[in-house]
């Protein structure tokens, strides 16, 4: 079975610095693997590279069976990314922005109001516009659109930050579901406790490289 991911030597580079240093990962089917590693690691980045958002700049990444030397426009709609931002529309409605980007995969009507249910947004919020929403209700609300979208790769970057205990409970219960349905989930995350008992596997970064558990250079 070919690997979803599967990166060797990969560099990417922010202007002159090199957020990636020769990364080499491989992450086969239905995993859910935890990065973790200090601010400024390389973890964002890796999950840009493996989104198609940040250019590989020497090495090899191929993702779901796209080269992103040539194939990075390919991998964005099999790819679903959650990061710091949650790529939320204000002026519309949660309903709206769930419905929106699950229009970009062809999602069915009964699979947005799935996925509206499933992150505790389908009574009283679906309505509301996203500008009035909490900061944790936003975040809910980027899930949804998430699982709306069918992504077989998830990139999730600090997923739990400000959900509630139940929400936390609720996201941790969609990623084992995704999971066991055959997506793929890497996860970046300082909580360590929570994030490692979802995790399958732990992937240390370091100065923009993976490290092995006797701390070499994978």
């Amino acid at each position: 079975m070919d690997p979803v991911v599967h990166l060797s030597n990969a560099v990417a580079v922010l202007g002159q610095f090199p957020v990636l240093a020769g990364v080499n990962l491989t992450v086969n089917r239905g995993e859910i693997v935890l990065l973790q590693g200090p601010n400024g690691a390389g973890k964002t980045s890796l999950l840009r590279l493996c989104a198609g958002l940040l250019p590989l700049a020497r090495g090899e990444a191929v993702l779901l069976g796209c080269d992103l030397r040539t194939q990075r426009e390919a991998v964005r709609s099999r790819v679903g990314l959650l990061g710091h931002a949650n790529g939320l529309y204000a002026d519309l409605t949660v309903a709206e922005n769930v419905r929106f980007w699950g229009a970009t995969v062809g999602a069915s009507k009964p699979e947005v109001q799935a996925a509206l249910q499933r992150m505790g947004l389908a009574q009283r919020l679906s309505d509301v516009a996203v500008s009035r929403l909490s900061a944790g209700q936003k975040r809910r609300t980027a899930l949804a659109c998430l699982i709306a979208r069918r992504a077989e790769l998830w990139l999730l970057d600090e997923p739990h930050a400000g959900l509630d205990a139940a929400a936390r409970d609720e996201l941790d219960a969609t990623l084992r579901d995704a999971a066991a349905a055959g997506a793929t989930i890497i996860v970046a995350s300082h909580e360590l406790e929570r994030a490692g008992a979802l995790a399958t596997r732990v992937v240390e970064v370091v100065g923009g490289q993976i490290r092995t558990p006797n701390g070499e250079v994978a």
